[in-house]
């Protein structure tokens, strides 16, 4: 049987087959570019792991209060050689990036303190814990208040605006790197940069955090090394690499660190407690193969805006542009055409591909949101998944794929689906 028999077995059409090869072969130089990325940080993260003395000990299992874990405490030394920071806090006990991303501000923000955002609103579930939208437990609550500066129509930043913006009681910056439920540009780490310095340019002492997740290993740089003091994210995301069932990491100078490390257990606490329960060896591993699944979820996320675009969706960014994370933005037009593409990610699924995705009211969402993942790991967005709020502009965000022949499959099904759907 050959592979175009096996994509037919899958309920393909010959025509979305035939599109799919076609577009697959065009892609093959850009292919080759991401590859070479993903070597060189598999290069990175091989290199930080030597250099840190990784051995087969530093897996074992701890319990209780997993004091001494050598293993918690070289898998954090290696996360901070691989950003090139201080130090780091790395634990499954940090349950996704919005828990990482709330430890660090909940760790520098105190009454008083005003919080920035310069590139506009952040993603939904962040607005009840800063208390832009009330919520029990919100930074608000503890009398932080929040300012932001929106991107400006072409997406550039509002540098006026935000010299503004930036006060006496201006603490913490903090900086979203890829898009959320917007249909902005995602930022690069060059731009990230720029941004940084604009900010130190006017007020030096500000502590600048980056929200990381989605953007992990797509470029050779990370925010760190352009000057954010902390940069966060999910370990069931990009550093995870399919592999780790729960964690996040906060990568950063030390004094920030100690900080939060002391809001996620206890003040005196701190990194000496947290037992790994055996998920060490899943952490390094997931690290190790973490270049090259972002490689795979990158070219699926290509794939997918060639082939839309070429039917007339927008894609942002669009088949041609650079990619500095691995979201894919599709926009449908409707609330049909949404769900038919989640529909058919889910029917690519190794797991659950019986399943029907249907929207829901999601916690910490603004409209019902659908969410198509067939996935080993509950939640995990560096396996393929699609997901959108069921409001216009009816816009999907696809993501991940361990291997690029998933990722393929899941973009073909998803076509075949929308497809129906228009000619019905």
């Amino acid at each position: 049987m050959e592979t175009k028999d096996m994509l037919e077995s899958f309920g393909l059409s010959k025509e979305t087959i035939a599109l799919g090869e076609k577009f697959e072969a065009e892609l093959k130089e850009r292919f080759e570019e991401i590859d070479r990325t993903a070597e060189y940080n598999q290069l990175k993260v091989i290199k930080a792991m030597q250099d840190n003395r990784l051995s087969d000990i530093h897996f074992a299992a701890t319990t209780g209060y997993g004091y001494n874990d050598i293993g918690r405490e070289t898998l954090e030394k290696v996360y901070a050689s691989v950003f090139h920071t201080e130090d780091a806090l790395v634990r499954p006990q940090i349950t996704c990036g919005t828990h990482a991303l709330t430890i660090a501000l909940a760790a520098i923000l105190r009454p008083g303190d005003e919080l920035l955002s310069p590139v506009g609103k952040p993603y939904d579930t962040l607005e009840g814990v800063i208390g832009i939208k009330e919520q029990k437990g919100s930074l608000s609550e503890f009398g932080v208040s929040y300012r932001q500066v929106d991107l400006l129509e072409d997406g550039s930043f509002d540098y006026e605006g935000i010299r503004k913006a930036i006060n006496t009681k201006t603490k913490m910056v903090t900086i979203q790197r890829s898009k959320g439920y917007q249909t902005r540009p995602t930022l690069s780490v060059e731009r990230i940069g720029e941004l940084i310095s604009f900010i130190r340019s006017i007020k030096p002492e500000v502590v600048i955090m980056v929200d990381n997740c989605y953007g992990e290993f797509v470029e050779k740089k990370e925010p760190s090394d352009v000057g954010a003091d902390l940069c966060v994210g999910s370990l069931i995301k990009n550093p995870g690499g399919g592999l780790v069932a729960s964690g996040g990491y906060i990568a950063g100078k030390t004094e920030y660190i100690e900080s939060c490390a002391f809001r996620l257990t206890a003040p005196g606490l701190g990194k000496e407690v947290g037992a790994t329960l055996g998920i060490n060896q899943s952490m390094f591993q997931g690290l190790f193969l973490a270049p090259t699944v972002v490689a795979s979820a990158l070219k699926g996320a290509i794939f997918a805006a060639r082939i839309y675009e070429s039917l007339g969706y927008k894609c942002i960014p669009n088949g041609t542009e650079p990619r500095y994370d691995i979201i894919q933005a599709v926009t449908l037009g409707s609330a049909d055409k949404l769900i038919a593409f989640c529909g058919g990610i889910q029917a690519a699924s190794p797991v659950d591909s019986f399943v029907v995705p249907e929207g829901w009211a999601m916690p910490g969402y603004n409209s019902d949101v659908i969410m198509a993942a067939g996935n080993f790991i509950q939640g995990s967005s560096i396996e393929l998944s699609a997901d959108g709020p069921i409001t216009e502009p009816y816009a999907v965000y696809f993501q991940g794929g361990l291997t690029w022949y998933h990722a393929k499959l899941g973009i073909l099904t998803s076509l075949d689906r929308v497809l129906k759907t228009a000619k019905d």
